[in-house]
């Protein structure tokens, strides 16, 4: 486990992960009960998918969990791990747990705009132009190594990622609801890839980083595909959906309603200014940075089960949600200082609120 804990239980920490401290003293912060029999029934719900995606993914709670926080605060998610663990089983069975629409697009170099988000094309019968939908209009989408593709093709998704909507031929197309982009990239692969832009960066919620197994997890995998397993088939592996469309949108309002404290909101930004002070870093966190700072912290209070926030909440979020926002200088880089580094500096420094 890399990012997160699982939804419910103590967390059970990666010595490999500088997050895992924060995320064990988040969840070891006193819980309030729902006063909501409602309210208890969707969390349990979408806790359990952590169970029915195991069915066809081993591992990777810590990612199941920041892609649920995604949804909750309607947010994208950006997955970098090495090819072979389990990036694209992980958002298909994610889809299929919550009845969701899924579309995958494998970004290559010669993928037009057009092509991610639909096209005006001649109907010769009634002489007209009628607009086509792209892949983006769906629930999922699964943006297959989007640093594969150039600048140009990966613009075309920034509408859709801020406003859920695709504009063509002066008409506005609203998106399906809910709509969230996952994409992935290779971190140890650059020949013939183009860089994320800031912008485009700043649009998603949160960077998951996907490790290889421990040997434990990898010889179950092997297990289970001696054992017939086919990950094209989740239906033959017994995953079914847990949770629906509905479940999510009441959730949503949930979380909407969880309460933060003005000392709270304090200690989230001048985490974010303190990134604009590190002498090693040529761009800081933007303020969309902090409200999707404060938007994942809401979303993982929900997921413990309490209606206010809490300082290591946002302690907990802080790594996925701001390593990806930030633009180390040169120098910095040539010395081998990282982001997750500055973060886990910044919060040792930034005081907590009591």
């Amino acid at each position: 486990m890399s990012e997160y804990t699982r939804f419910s239980g103590p967390p059970t920490p990666d010595p490999h992960d500088e997050a895992a401290p924060a995320m064990a003293q988040a969840a070891a912060s006193p819980s309030t009960p729902s006063t909501s029999n409602a309210s208890s029934s969707t969390r349990a719900r979408l806790s359990a998918l952590r169970t029915e995606i195991g069915k066809a993914v081993v591992g990777q709670d810590s990612a199941v969990t920041g892609l649920v926080i995604g949804l909750l605060a309607q947010g994208h998610v950006l997955l970098e791990g090495v090819p072979g663990v389990a990036k694209t089983l992980l958002v298909r069975s994610l889809a299929a747990a919550l009845d969701l629409k899924f579309t995958r697009i494998q970004f290559t170099p010669d993928l037009m705009p057009g092509d991610v988000t639909g096209s005006m094309v001649y109907d010769a019968s009634s002489a007209t132009f009628e607009f086509r939908p792209g892949p983006v209009f769906t629930n999922l989408l699964l943006a297959d190594e989007i640093n594969r593709t150039p600048p140009k093709t990966q613009s075309a998704m920034l509408e859709a990622m801020e406003e859920r909507q695709v504009s063509m031929d002066g008409s506005a197309r609203r998106l399906p609801e809910p709509f969230m982009v996952i994409a992935t990239q290779n971190p140890v692969e650059y020949e013939g890839t183009y860089p994320l832009p800031e912008a485009q960066l700043d649009r998603f919620l949160l960077k998951l980083v996907l490790h290889v197994p421990p040997r434990a997890e990898e010889i179950e995998i092997m297990r289970r595909h001696t054992h017939q397993f086919n990950p094209q088939n989740l239906h033959a592996a017994g995953l079914r959906p847990v949770a629906s469309p509905e479940d999510l949108a009441a959730a949503r309002a949930e979380v909407a309603t969880v309460d933060v404290d003005e000392a709270v909101l304090g200690y989230a930004v001048d985490i974010v200014r303190a990134t604009r002070q590190s002498p090693s870093l040529r761009l800081g966190v933007s303020p969309r940075g902090a409200t999707n700072l404060l938007a994942a912290a809401r979303a993982w209070a929900w997921l413990s089960g309490r209606t206010f926030v809490t300082p290591d909440d946002v302690k907990a979020l802080a790594l996925p949600t701001l390593r990806h926002r930030l633009s180390l200088r040169p120098e910095a880089e040539l010395e081998g200082i990282t982001a997750q580094q500055i973060i886990t500096s910044v919060l040792s420094a930034v005081p907590v609120p009591r």
